[in-house]
């Protein structure tokens, strides 16, 4: 394992541009991947987030990735959301500052023409959201004969259900003869089943066993009873002053916005931002501009956003709600503590979260510190609408009747019975009359 990137079997450009940008030490995953990816398996790379997982791909791929005159993509790489899109364009493009290789972005929410219209001019590395890729390719604008590298960032991510279908659709554009490269922090054994039925045989590559927790950050956790006790004492944590940077986790948008009115009410002193799918473009751009710069303290978010979400310096991650998936807990407090650095994690649990960190601890074989609540601590009995119990009420009502075989109230008139034969006026005359009506003899 290599110890310095000027070990790693890189052209003179790309040491440059590593040295540019103050790259010196791989990490583990970085040093561990080099060599597989450059010899074209397909692997599947395990790694905790803050590890560099992204360089892991970028360097051997922009080591083999040469001109071409067509300019159609020859490396794809899939990712959940843009902002991940953003960053690893930047990484992207970062290092290849000095190659004669174009990479571009692509993601929903956005006018599909412009983007057309920057993808015909061409590119070697385009990175994209699964439903974006998608669109462009029905478009016509992106043409897939040409990848020979598909690369799916966060593959636990994508391989879920929310994501799946688009996955299998995009799979079904692509020439079959390509290498795979699959990256994330946690793999399920649903997901593995899933690479191993698409893709066949990979190359496992694990910096830390899946489910490890980094060992440089604190874990800790306040049983509380219900949203608005957590908030208070979210409010007496906050206002200790001994937290500069803090990712608040959160499970819906909806409550997302509630956290966050709640504390701009209650802490009007405080710099928050927040972040959902429910947010335009430009507003979660920016809103992740001025977390990364310290114009904003405190970031709440929910957990498919914050994939793309890269802050080196994250003193905290608070889980206000436990996550949907225990695998969604490592990504979390994967956001502090990164590089070496110290992080702390801490969760407010209520009892009905309590499974979900049972299993949560399974996963990680280790067990978070319990932490007795602050005396001082106002403990509301007032419930959110989304904590309320839901009562199911008996269905009182008379079952509906079976109108095939229902008859009406009483006969109807034999003139309001109504057929659909056409009577001759022979026939109208002797309804009329009772009997025929004939012409007697002339005299």
């Amino acid at each position: 394992m290599q110890e310095f990137f000027a070990d790693f079997n890189l052209n003179a450009t790309l040491h440059r541009s590593l040295d540019e940008h103050g790259f010196v030490r791989p990490t583990s995953i970085q040093s561990k991947s080099f060599s597989v990816i450059m010899a074209g398996y397909n692997v599947q790379g395990i790694a905790q987030t803050g590890t560099g997982k992204t360089l892991a791909y970028v360097l051997p791929i922009l080591n083999i990735v040469k001109f071409a005159k067509n300019r159609h993509p020859q490396v794809l790489v899939v990712v959940p959301t843009r902002e991940l899109v953003v960053q690893v364009v930047d990484v992207f493009k970062q290092l290849s500052e000095h190659l004669n290789v174009v990479t571009k972005g692509v993601y929903g929410g956005t006018n599909i023409k412009t983007q057309a219209m920057e993808l015909a001019e061409g590119a070697d590395i385009l990175v994209g959201t699964p439903g974006r890729l998608i669109d462009l390719v029905y478009h016509g604008t992106l043409n897939t004969k040409h990848i020979k590298k598909l690369v799916l960032d966060e593959v636990d991510e994508m391989l879920n259900l929310g994501f799946r279908k688009q996955i299998e659709t995009l799979f079904e554009m692509l020439p079959e003869k390509r290498q795979n490269i699959m990256f994330s922090a946690t793999m399920t054994p649903d997901v593995e089943d899933i690479i191993e039925d698409e893709f066949g045989q990979t190359v496992v590559i694990e910096a830390a066993p899946s489910g490890t927790p980094l060992e440089n950050i604190s874990q800790t956790a306040y049983t509380i009873t219900n949203n608005y006790t957590k908030l208070n004492l979210l409010k007496m944590l906050i206002e200790k002053g001994d937290m500069p940077k803090v990712m608040l986790f959160v499970s819906t948008k909806a409550l997302a916005d509630d956290v966050f009115n709640w504390l701009k009410d209650h802490c009007p002193t405080l710099a928050i931002g927040i972040i959902h799918s429910n947010k335009d473009q430009n507003f979660r751009f920016n809103t992740v501009k001025a977390f990364k710069s310290g114009d904003t303290s405190i970031l709440i978010a929910t957990d498919i956003i914050a994939r793309g979400i890269d802050v080196d310096d994250v003193s905290h991650v608070i889980n206000f709600n436990a996550p949907d998936e225990p695998e969604q807990y490592i990504h979390r407090i994967g956001r502090t503590g990164r590089y070496g650095k110290l992080g702390h994690a801490i969760s407010l649990i209520t009892e009905k979260e309590e499974d979900t960190y049972k299993e949560i601890e399974s996963l990680m074989h280790h067990q978070i510190t319990r932490v007795d609540n602050p005396e001082n601590l106002v403990v509301s009995d007032v419930l959110m609408d989304i904590e309320q119990p839901v009562i199911f009420m008996k269905n009182q009502l008379a079952p509906i009747r079976d109108l095939k075989d229902a008859t009406a109230f009483h006969e109807k008139k034999a003139k309001n019975t109504k057929t659909n034969k056409k009577l001759t006026k022979a026939e109208q005359m002797r309804l009329k009359y009772k009997k025929p009506k004939t012409r007697g003899q002339k005299k």
